[in-house]
C-alpha cells in the first residue's frame, strides 16, 4: 500500500470583500498498483494543490505521530498509565 498526502485548498467567505484560503491534507493508503493512475487523477482537479507520495520513512513517522496521539487521549481518560519522564531517562 502506497501512502500519499493529498493538500486540498477551501476557500471560504467571511463577507462581501473578504475570503479565506485553507489548505487541508489528507493521508490516504492506496494500493500500489491503482496508486499512478490515483495520482493523475487528483492531479486533475483544480481544487487540488498538491499531490505526494510519502517515503517510507515518512508514513512510519505519520503512524508514529498517530499512535502516540491515541495514547495521550487514552491517558487523559485515564484508561492507560502514563510512564513519568524520568523513567523514561533512566532507561537511556
Amino acid at each position: 500500500m502506497g501512502k500519499f498526502f493529498i493538500h486540498l485548498l477551501n476557500r471560504i467567505f467571511v463577507n462581501d470583500t473578504t475570503s479565506l484560503f485553507i489548505i487541508m491534507k489528507i493521508l490516504l493508503d492506496i494500493q500500489d498498483s491503482k496508486a499512478e493512475f490515483f495520482m493523475e487523477l487528483l492531479k486533475n482537479f483544480k481544487f487540488v494543490k498538491k499531490v505526494e507520495p510519502l517515503s517510507p520513512y515518512k508514513a512510519e513517522v505519520v503512524q508514529g505521530i498517530k499512535q502516540a496521539v491515541k495514547e495521550m487521549k487514552l491517558i487523559k481518560k485515564g484508561k492507560l498509565k502514563a510512564t513519568p519522564a524520568k523513567d523514561l531517562i533512566n532507561e537511556l
